[in-house]
């Protein structure tokens, strides 16, 4: 009885913020080790269900790199990178669109499906959900042209908003398009930041490798709520370093583009969608305005 007893409190717990996300758009960007264990797979896309029948509104942008690597190297195509974004020619363009939108976004849609979702598969070419021009980046001082990776210019809200708010899930690949109709890569992280900003979204969540964002570099424990001056305070410190700086600034432009909450949690954790957004405390960091 006490078991059963302690299952009600968690419920109660979480009614409201079940209450306060009805209806809202929650934006979930899904990589990492949540990609390859199968227990995580199914956990996500468990939470992600939930969410959809109990009123509200997520849309899954997915990553697929070590999908993309595996895929390469079956055509002796060899990975580059630079500043952490892939060096992509007119082949590894090729090859990454038939891994993100052929193979990786359609079994994460399949998935959904099992679980009791109706998820639809996207890319930014369809629709022109993603239009983007080519992205250069900066090495040594000195603006470098990595190839098809693309710099967004506009997400297709509309198109999104038709679909989430019905009864379907949208699943996005990071593929872009540009107006000549050639494809782009894009980081995943940027994509979920752009489209959480075009939607307005209640929340947007990066599910990731690690616990949140800590205290100091020899801590532990995780920061639960940071604002987003205080973000900035400990990427000067050195605190917030190598990858965690990109997605805590994607995290700040789509605040400022209106998002109303960002959240980075660690994906190894089965359930960590749920563990987030419908306990009192929380499993990662949340950053807000």
């Amino acid at each position: 009885m006490e078991t059963l007893i302690k299952k009600a409190g968690t419920l109660i717990e979480a009614l409201p913020y079940i209450q306060r996300l009805n209806g809202k758009t929650v934006v979930i960007k899904y990589g990492g080790n949540a990609m390859i264990s199968e227990e995580l797979k199914n956990s996500v896309m468990e939470d992600i269900t939930l969410l959809k029948y109990i009123g509200v509104n997520p849309v899954l942008v997915h990553g697929g790199g070590p999908d993309i690597t595996k895929a390469l190297k079956l055509y002796n195509i060899e990975s580059k990178f630079i500043n952490g974004l892939r060096v992509t020619d007119a082949q590894t363009m090729e090859v990454a669109q038939m891994v993100l939108v052929g193979k990786t976004n359609k079994e994460i849609v399949s998935l959904l499906n099992c679980k009791g979702g109706k998820a639809v598969g996207f890319c930014g070419i369809d629709g022109k959900l993603i239009e983007c021009e080519r992205y250069k980046t900066t090495v040594d001082g000195v603006e470098t042209d990595i190839g098809y990776v693309g710099k967004i210019r506009n997400v297709n809200s509309r198109l999104l908003e038709l679909v989430a708010k019905d009864e379907y899930i949208p699943v996005i690949a990071p593929v872009g398009v540009d107006m000549e109709g050639k494809s782009y890569n894009i980081n995943a992280d940027t994509v979920a930041g752009a489209v959480a900003s075009a939607l307005k979204a209640e929340k947007m969540i990066l599910l990731t490798d690690v616990e949140g964002i800590k205290y100091s570099k020899d801590s532990d424990e995780v920061i639960p709520e940071i604002t987003i001056k205080e973000a900035y305070e400990l990427i000067d410190k050195g605190i917030i370093t190598g990858g965690m700086i990109p997605k805590v600034l994607g995290c700040i432009e789509a605040l400022e583009q209106g998002v109303s909450r960002t959240h980075i949690i660690d994906g190894r954790i089965p359930h960590c969608i749920l563990l987030e957004i419908f306990t009192n405390k929380g499993i990662g960091t949340m950053i807000k305005n």
